[in-house]
């Protein structure tokens, strides 16, 4: 081989190096730039992350955003935003007002003691009721189940009084009232099956719209405001001309119906 050709090679193979040099300084550029873009992409991810918690950590939960709602007022209600719920014969000269939580296990016991003798009062004209519905047990207990409770109610009066009464008796039996611990009333479909058992809401559409969409939850917000406002603290309380009806204790309601009887007859002379 001559030097030439020796050289030749010697050449050849410098200048093969050289571009293969260049070939992987190009590789190297292009991978130094996949990296960086990857790296900013996944900063943007963690900032857009950072972002959306905070967004969704200042996002109102669905029952404070329902507070700025269009306000629906049920059927058969009077007063401010509708939270005046008086049910009974306009002749009656007394007003009983009760004041319960969907939730409220009290207001259970309540109800299946004496709410029998409470309804036939009504419907014999001895007094009408004024109802104050609650929810502060939501706040209590964590929850939602007192307002979604008390939204349902106001879809039921939205049908008839009598629907209320008959639905409000259903809520709160042995059958239907869950623990106060137990939740069951955030369920719509709970509320529904519940409601079934009611003629006038039995597979009643318009009734279950409401309730699914909604519609009185605003106004069952509207209502437990009316009872915050109230001065009252627990429930039930039962009241007729601003004073408190108590049972032998002389602080709670009267859960015997004997007690209720005395409270009332009392009551109803003074």
């Amino acid at each position: 081989m001559s030097k030439r050709n020796s050289q030749a090679s010697k050449s050849a193979a410098r200048e093969r190096l050289r571009q293969e040099r260049e070939r992987q300084a190009k590789r190297d550029k292009v991978k130094r730039q996949v990296i960086v873009a990857c790296s900013l992409v996944g900063v943007l991810a963690i900032a857009g992350g950072i972002s959306y918690a905070v967004v969704q950590g200042n996002k109102p939960d669905y029952w404070e955003a329902a507070k700025d709602d269009k306000l629906v007022k049920p059927a058969n209600t009077t007063g401010t935003n509708g939270t005046t719920v008086t049910i009974g014969k306009s002749t009656a000269k007394k007003t009983l007002v009760m004041y319960e939580d969907p939730r409220c296990p009290v207001c259970a016991s309540f109800e299946q003691t004496v709410g029998s003798t409470v309804d036939k009062d009504v419907e014999d004209g001895k007094f009408k009721i004024q109802y104050v519905g609650a929810t502060f047990l939501d706040n209590g207990l964590g929850g939602e189940g007192s307002k979604n409770g008390l939204s349902a109610l106001g879809a039921a009066l939205d049908v008839s009084p009598e629907a209320f009464l008959e639905y409000k008796t259903a809520m709160y039996s042995t059958k239907w009232h869950p623990e106060e611990s137990d939740d069951k009333f955030k369920d719509d479909a709970y509320l529904i099956k519940i409601a079934n058992t009611v003629d006038a809401l039995k597979n009643n559409k318009t009734f279950q719209n409401a309730v699914k969409n909604g519609t009185y939850d605003k106004w069952a917000l509207e209502m437990s405001k009316t009872f915050d406002d109230s001065g009252v603290t627990g429930t039930p309380t039962l009241k007729m001309d601003g004073k408190a009806l108590t049972g032998s204790d002389g602080k709670n309601a009267p859960m015997t119906v004997a007690d209720f009887n005395t409270a009332l007859e009392a009551a109803l002379k003074a």
